[in-house]
This record gives C-alpha cells, structure tokens and sequence, in this order.
C-alpha cells in the first residue's frame, strides 16, 4: 500500500429539481482530522452528516468543503438585517444633530452595503427537502472520494521522495562509520603533538598519552549514535512501506534522527565527520518536512 498525503483539491457538481449546486473540498497537513464547512444559509442541517462522511474516509487533515449553489430565481429573497440598519440610522442621527444638515432618507439607508441581504429559499416540504439534503450529500461523498484519490496519488509520491531521502540518510551513515573509525589514530596524533609542544619538545612517556588518548576516544565514541542511526532508518524503510496512516510515527522518528545527528556533531573532533554530521542533518530536515504532509 501507497502513503497518503493530506494535500489535496476535488469538486463535485449536483442538480435536484431547479437548484443546482457545486462542491470544492480542499485539504492541506493537520495533527488530526478538522472540516470546515461553508454552508448557504437553510442548508446548515447537513453539517453534522457532511462529518460523519468526512470520519469515513480521512483520519488527519484540515479540510475545507464548500458548498456554492444557484438556485431558480423565484427561490431568492430578500431581507432587511435588523442590527446593521438601526446602527445606521443611529450614525444618521447623531451626523444630522451635530452637522444641521437633513436626516438620511430610507432609500439612502437600505442602500448602505449590508443593509438589505439576499437569501436563498430552501423550502418545500418535508419529503422534498429531506430527498434534496440527501442529493446535496450525495454530491459530497463523491467529492470526499475524489479528494480521497487525490490525496492516495499525492501520497505515492511521497512515499518515493522519502524513501529516497531515508536511503541518503543511510548513505551518509555508512560514510560517518569509515571516518569515525579513523578517529583514534586522529586523536592520537593530534595530543601527540599537543604535549609535545606543552613541554618543550621532550617526550611524554607513552603511559601518559595512552591514558589521555583513551579518555579522549571514550568521549568521542560515536558507534551507539551511529548504530541508532541505522536503526532508525530501517525503522523509517519498514513505516513508508507498511502504507498505513504512519504521518506521527514519521514525524517522531524524524526527531530521533535529528537528536543523533546533533550528537554526532558535538562529538565530533573531525573535520570531516562534522560535515557528514551536517549533510546528516540537512537530509533529516527534508525527512521531517515530507513527513509532516502524510496522513
């Protein structure tokens, strides 16, 4: 099975008796399931089925879904908002008893933008508007399948830019491995010449450049971060495979890799090994931006 992503975009079209109707349903990454529904006025009762349909087919992602319709002329209306007028004629009033000039008239009033509201009728009786909400729903669910789709493509090519990414993760560890297995004999050399400069150019004994050569190494050792790193990467092969809803459990490994990555820096005393560490890093980081857009 594919990974699916949580962008996406569909529309569905309808038509029951004159109202005809269009559905756009978009979604783009969410922690956890979240549909916003715009609905024309009369037609807010199907808000609690449009999420039941939604729970049906997604389990993460915000998603918006709204619904624009165009209805026969006869069904429009008009009506005066109460609140905007009187707030109008309020501002009238006081202009008309500070300025001395004529008060507002009706048609002046009814004219201000958001005095006079056009609605839809969405009437009939009862069978009529309950085989119309089940058409407009209808309408929906295919929209939500084709969002569905969308969203499964989408999450195919995911899969493939993650999968290329984690096997780049993998690449960079293998190279981390060689070089840090140079370490010692690096460490070595570099305290080698250290004491030699602190004392003048004689010797130290061999007993001491062992001792501080084996403290130095020990606090360089890098083997747990990087065998933790393959670890995780296999981890992050079996979950892009698995094809299940794996988006948090991606987001979290990806976490983990970078907490690794930070180590290997902080102990690095390699030049070399720190940029591997920071290659490591920039991967990681287009790991976890992938990863945040699956479901």
């Amino acid at each position: 099975m594919a990974l699916v992503s949580m962008t996406g975009f569909a529309d569905a079209q309808g038509a029951f008796d004159m109202l005809r109707w269009r559905w756009e349903v978009r979604s783009v990454n969410g922690r956890s399931l979240d549909l916003r529904l715009r609905l024309p006025l009369g037609l807010e009762s199907m808000d609690a089925a449009a999420r039941v349909l939604a729970g049906e087919r997604f389990r993460r992602g915000n998603i918006q879904a709204t619904l624009t319709t165009d209805p026969q002329e006869s069904s429009r209306g008009l009506r005066v908002d109460p609140a905007v007028l009187a707030q109008a004629v309020k501002i009238a009033r006081e202009i008309a008893g500070d300025t001395g000039l004529a008060p507002a008239r009706v048609d002046g009033l009814l004219a201000l933008k958001g005095v006079i509201v056009q609605e839809e009728n969405f009437g009939g009786d009862a069978p009529t508007r309950a085989a119309r909400d089940a058409a407009v729903l209808e309408t929906l669910s295919i929209a939500f399948d084709s969002l569905a789709r969308a969203r499964r493509s989408e999450g195919a090519k995911l899969g493939d830019v993650l999968t290329r990414t984690a096997d780049e993760i993998g690449r960079l560890t293998d190279d981390a491995t060689r070089v840090a297995a140079t370490q010692p004999a690096a460490i070595r050399e570099k305290l080698r010449t250290q004491l030699k400069d602190l004392l003048e150019q004689a010797a130290p004994g061999d007993e001491r450049i062992a001792q501080e050569i084996a403290l130095l190494a020990a606090r360089a050792d890098v083997r747990e971060e990087l065998d933790r790193l393959r670890a995780h990467v296999q981890e992050a092969h079996r979950l892009i495979a698995s094809g299940d809803a794996v988006g948090r459990k991606l987001d979290f490994l990806s976490q983990e890799l970078n907490r690794e990555a930070n180590t290997l820096c902080s102990k690095s005393s390699d030049i070399a090994l720190t940029r591997i560490g920071l290659a490591l890093k920039a991967a990681i980081d287009q790991f976890r931006e992938q990863a945040q857009n699956v479901e």
